[in-house]
């Protein structure tokens, strides 16, 4: 004998559908759950760092209150003027790594014969990191360096050129090693740009400058801004490259010198985390600023692949 499932009452009007529907109605589904890794990685290596830092630089060693620590760095000139100090460095750095990095990726974005070489090259500063760099810096840029003895050989100087130990060679140490991460964004905005729109510029009439100016200029500079936040924040936090090449007792006295030398050579804890919460701080402001003004730039879609 054989029986039949009766069938499944017809869901009414009234009747509220299952939990999961009603949450993949808002984008909750099993896929969702492919952000769970990312999101641990995060909480893990840096909001419970950060919030940790956050709480222990309102706990002084010395006692005092829960601002003592802030109190003594805003207090003390000498630590007041590493954040001066920090930004003539990051700022102009910044600034030069995305302007170098424009006409660079506008000569490489399209395809020619050496592209590839030409691209390997700019981008392997990458691989050799900060320390390397400044050994290279010292070997080529330092008074017995290969520089200063062409330089003298030819008769253009009568003594070496101070290039390191100073502004200049750090400069040059975060210019070689920030360059490759400015390059490779730019030219990956500049290739979402529509070709068809600086073509269609130059049918009416709009000469290289002007195409660049009022066309594509406007499309990439949103792009750009978010270059320069990415090139500060990799200055600002400065560290190899203003002892190694720097003077870091003078006009190389980064913030992120005194936040380490608070913490592992003071041993005071505390206080080496409110520098380095001041030194989130700063970045922040920046960082803010430039987003602020992005946003008043153009938003609509660039109309190409990107």
């Amino acid at each position: 004998m054989t029986t039949t499932r009766a069938p499944a009452p017809p869901v009414g009007r009234g009747t509220r559908p299952a939990l999961r529907h009603r949450l993949a109605d808002r984008g909750v589904d099993r896929t969702l759950l492919l952000l769970t890794p990312g999101t641990l990685f995060l909480v893990l290596l840096f909001c419970y760092p950060f919030l940790y830092g956050l709480q222990l630089s309102f706990q002084p060693q010395e006692g005092g209150g829960a601002l003592a620590n802030y109190r003594e760095f805003f207090s003390d000139p000498y630590l007041r003027e590493t954040i001066w100090i920090t930004l003539e460095l990051a700022v102009p750095v910044a600034l030069v790594n995305c302007l170098a990095a424009v006409p660079v990726a506008f000569r490489t974005r399209g395809p020619f014969r050496g592209r590839r070489l030409i691209t390997t090259l700019l981008v392997m500063p990458i691989t050799l990191g900060t320390v390397l760099t400044a050994q290279g810096l010292l070997g080529y840029l330092g008074p017995n360096g290969w520089l200063n003895k062409a330089l003298l050989g030819i008769g253009l100087i009568d003594q070496p050129l101070n290039l390191v130990h100073n502004y200049w060679g750090v400069s040059a140490s975060l210019v070689i090693t920030g360059f490759p991460f400015s390059y490779l964004l730019t030219l990956s905005y500049l290739t979402g740009i529509d070709p068809s729109l600086e073509h269609a510029a130059a049918t009416l009439g709009a000469n290289r400058r002007q195409r660049f100016r009022h066309v594509m200029l406007p499309l990439l500079a949103p792009g750009l801004a978010i270059t320069f936040c990415l090139s500060f924040v990799l200055a600002f936090a400065v560290f190899p490259s203003a002892q190694l090449v720097g003077d870091p007792r003078g006009s190389t006295h980064v913030i992120s010198i005194e936040a380490y030398q608070a913490a592992f050579q003071k041993f005071d804890y505390s206080l080496g985390s409110a520098i380095a919460m001041v030194m989130a701080a700063v970045m922040m402001a920046v960082v803010i600023l430039v987003l602020a003004w992005r946003s008043m730039l153009y938003r609509g879609s660039t109309g190409g692949k990107g």
